[in-house]
C-alpha cells in the first residue's frame, strides 16, 4: 500500500453535489458561448479580438462528454461540435508556411478564432498540442457507439494523434522541446523538471506511429527536483496548475514509474502534498499579503495587476500581469486564482471545499457572471486607490479557457472519475504509462496491450 495522507472518502451531501453542479455548469457555458461552432475553436480569454487556444480547445473537447452526462448539452450537439472540431484539424493546412495552422502533425499555440490560421506569430506548441490530442481521445473513448458520425470521431481523433511527429520534437538531450517557430527553428527550452509534461510525455511515448523510445521519459525525470517544505517532502512544482493538469485525463492513483518507486508514492499523492504545502504557504504568508490563510489560498500561472510597481503601507510591492506566479518558491505579489483551488478537489477535498465556499460566500466572486470565476484576485493591490476593480480588490477582468476547463474536468473526476475511467482504456495512454515505466494498481489489474 503506498503511504499517504489522503483523507477518508465519505458520500458528499446533496447541498455539496448541487454546489458542485452549479460549478460544473457555470465553467462549462465558458465553451458553449466562446466557441466557433464552425470550426470548434476555442477563444484563449474573453477579451476582444482574442485568439483560439488550442489548448482550450482540448480541455473543451474533454468538457463535452461531462456536459453530456450532467445535462449541460445534449449529446447530438455534442457530436456535432466535436466533429466540426476534429474536421478543421483535419482540413487545416501543415507546413512550413508561416500563416499555416500546423507542422509535422502539431499545431500552434494560438490560432485565429475565424480562418484558424497561425496568430501572433506564436510557436508550434509541444504541450498545447499534448492538452489537443488529451481531448480528442476522449471524445473518441466517450463517443462509442457504431454510428456514422461517433465512428468519424473515433477515426478522426486516432488519425489526428498518431500523425504527430514526436522525434521531431525531442532534442539533443533527449527531452521534449517546447516548441518551434518557422522564422527561426525550435525554442531553446526543453521540457525538464516535473511539471504538466507528465501527460505530455505520456502521449508521445505511447503513439503508434511516432514513438519516443523510453529514454525520452527517463533524460526527463532525471531533472526532476525532491523538496522538503514545511515538513512536507514533494517532487517540486511551484505554480499549482503543474500538479492538476495531467491528472484531469490520467489516473495516477497507485501507479507508480520508476522515481515514485524510489520514494515510496505515487503522483497522486505529490499532487495532494503540493496542495496542502499551498494551503500552509498561505498561512505562513511570508510577504504578509492580505486576505491570505487557511481558507484563501492558490497561486498558480494567472493573470495580474501589474505590471506595476507601488508602495503600499509602506512596503514597497512589484505586480505583475499573466505570470507563472508559484508557492513555496517562485514570484508572490498576492495574486490568488481560486479556479486553481478547486482543480485540486481530487486531491484534498477537506482543504478545498473550505476556500472554495470562502470564495463563493465571503468573497462574492462566483455568482456576477455566467462563467463563474474570473481569471484571479489580488486582495492587496486595492490599497493603491483608484485602482481596484471591483471597490474592495483586484479582480481579473478575463475569463480563461485554461482555467475554467479544469474545473469541469476535475470536479467530475472527484464526483465520479468519469475522466480516469475513461483514460484508462485509450490503449495509447496505457501503452505511454507502461513504456515510461509505470506499474502496479489499475494498470495491473487490466489487460496489458502490446508494447
Amino acid at each position: 500500500m503506498i503511504p499517504s495522507t489522503r483523507p477518508s472518502q465519505s458520500s458528499p451531501s446533496i447541498e455539496s453535489e448541487t454546489q458542485l453542479q452549479i460549478l460544473q455548469s457555470r465553467a462549462y457555458a465558458y465553451f458553449h458561448h466562446e466557441t466557433n461552432p464552425l470550426n470548434g475553436l476555442v477563444a484563449d480569454k474573453t477579451a476582444k479580438n482574442w485568439p483560439a487556444s488550442i489548448a482550450a480547445t482540448g480541455l473543451a473537447l474533454a468538457c463535452y462528454p461531462v456536459a453530456v452526462e450532467r445535462g449541460f448539452v445534449t449529446r447530438d450537439a455534442a457530436i456535432k461540435r466535436t466533429l466540426a472540431t476534429l474536421r478543421f484539424f483535419r482540413d487545416s493546412p501543415q507546413g512550413t508556411e508561416p500563416d499555416a495552422s500546423g507542422y509535422r502533425g502539431f499545431y500552434y499555440h494560438f490560432l485565429d478564432m475565424y480562418d484558424g490560421r497561425r496568430a501572433w506569430q506564436c510557436e508550434l506548441s509541444t504541450v498545447d498540442s499534448a492538452f489537443l490530442f488529451a481531448g480528442m481521445l476522449t471524445a473518441a473513448a466517450y463517443f462509442s457507439d457504431d454510428t456514422p458520425e461517433q465512428r468519424e470521431i473515433r477515426e478522426l481523433a486516432d488519425f489526428l494523434y498518431q500523425r504527430a511527429e514526436w522525434p521531431w520534437s525531442q532534442a539533443a538531450d533527449g527531452t521534449i522541446g517546447h516548441g518551434w517557430r518557422p522564422e527561426s527553428g525550435f525554442i531553446a527550452h526543453r521540457w525538464q523538471g516535473y511539471d504538466e509534461g507528465l501527460l505530455l510525455y505520456a502521449l508521445a511515448l505511447g503513439s503508434p506511429t511516432h514513438p519516443l523510445p523510453p529514454a525520452a521519459y527517463t533524460a526527463w525525470a532525471s531533472t526532476y527536483e525532491w523538496k522538503r517544505c514545511y515538513d512536507i517532502d514533494y517532487l517540486y512544482a511551484g505554480p499549482l496548475f503543474t500538479h492538476q493538469l495531467s491528472h484531469a485525463w490520467i489516473d495516477f492513483r497507485d501507479i507508480q514509474d520508476k522515481f515514485m518507486r524510489g520514494v515510496g508514492i505515487d503522483y497522486f499523492e505529490n499532487s495532494r502534498r503540493a496542495t496542502l504545502i499551498q494551503q500552509r504557504y498561505a498561512i505562513d504568508n511570508p510577504l504578509g499579503f492580505k486576505g491570505y490563510g487557511a481558507q484563501c489560498w492558490g497561486i498558480t500561472a494567472s493573470d495580474g495587476p501589474g505590471p506595476a510597481t507601488l508602495k503600499i503601507g509602506g512596503i514597497e510591492r512589484q505586480f505583475y500581469d499573466y505570470e507563472g506566479r508559484g508557492a513555496p518558491y517562485g514570484i508572490d505579489d498576492g495574486t490568488l486564482a481560486p479556479w486553481a483551488v478547486l482543480a485540486s478537489l481530487p486531491f484534498a477535498p477537506e482543504i478545498v471545499l473550505p476556500a472554495v465556499h470562502h470564495f463563493i460566500h465571503v468573497l462574492k466572486l462566483h455568482d456576477h457572471h455566467p462563467y463563474g470565476f474570473k481569471a484571479s484576485i489580488n486582495q492587496t493591490y486595492v490599497d493603491n486607490p483608484g485602482r481596484s476593480l471591483d471597490g474592495w480588490a483586484w479582480i481579473s477582468p478575463y475569463f480563461f479557457g485554461l482555467n475554467l476547463g479544469p474545473i469541469v474536468l476535475m470536479i467530475e473526476n472527484h464526483r465520479s472519475g468519469m475522466l480516469w475511467e475513461l483514460m484508462r482504456g485509450c490503449r495509447w495512454i496505457v501503452d505511454g504509462l507502461r513504456r515510461a515505466g509505470f506499474e502496479g494498481g489499475w494498470l495491473d489489474a487490466g489487460n496489458k496491450s502490446q508494447l
